[in-house]
């Protein structure tokens, strides 16, 4: 069951980015940078999987 919901929301998650694909000015402390908005939502989907898994990890050893 936990395969198929995260295959859903990975699914979703492509859909909602794919749809995306207009160019945003993101402000990084000082510079402004534009970017297409999918790929900041990508940098933020892999962020936050990786920091996900990461205390996923952490949490089930202890």
């Amino acid at each position: 069951m936990r395969t198929i919901g995260a295959v859903v929301l990975a699914g979703l998650a492509i859909w909602f980015i794919a749809a995306n694909t207009e160019s945003v000015a993101i402000r990084l402390w000082i510079p402004a940078v534009t970017l297409p908005l999918w790929a900041v939502l990508a940098v933020t989907l892999v962020a936050g999987m990786v920091l996900g898994g990461y205390l996923f990890r952490r949490r089930g050893r202890r």
